[in-house]
């Protein structure tokens, strides 16, 4: 397996839907104590689990995607990651048991933000996956005469 796809398939593919799995169980139990069916301390510690398994990910992921030379998947995940640390200084990234219901709207509303940007991180990846699989099946193929691109190309 090439270094490309391993780096794509192995690694980003499983870490956008880790990160876009525990940012949607994060608006699920906002939306769910929006509507009374959880109390605001189990919704607080739940949310509060996940978060900095989360940004830990996150930056791992951008930093990974920096290292190897992924410029594109480096931007698309650094603004988020700028945000994850400026949260964590502040120590404003866990959400407080007692101020759950003040900050309801803008929490829920900062989570779905990073649950788009997550998809749209997701799709990149599997974009990518594809480029580099069928990169790998073009350029070693054992049998160059059913290769259509150089075939219609003229090589």
């Amino acid at each position: 397996m090439g270094g490309k796809l391993f780096f794509w398939l192995v690694i980003c593919f499983p870490s956008s839907i880790a990160l876009l799995a525990t940012t949607f169980y994060q608006v699920l139990i906002l939306s769910d104590l929006e509507a009374d069916y959880i109390n605001p301390f189990d919704a607080a510690s739940r949310i509060n689990y996940f978060i900095l398994p989360e940004y830990i990910g996150q930056g791992a992921l951008c930093v990974l995607c920096l290292v190897t030379g992924h410029w594109f998947m480096f931007l698309l995940s650094l603004p988020v990651t700028c945000y994850h640390i400026m949260r964590y200084v502040k120590r404003e990234h866990l959400i407080d048991v007692t101020e759950v219901f003040r900050g309801l709207n803008a929490e829920r509303k900062f989570r779905l933000a990073k649950l788009v940007m997550y998809l749209i991180l997701l799709i990149v990846v599997i974009f990518r996956i594809l480029a580099a699989g069928s990169s790998i099946f073009y350029h070693n193929s054992k049998f160059e005469e059913l290769d259509i691109r150089l075939n219609t190309l003229g090589y």
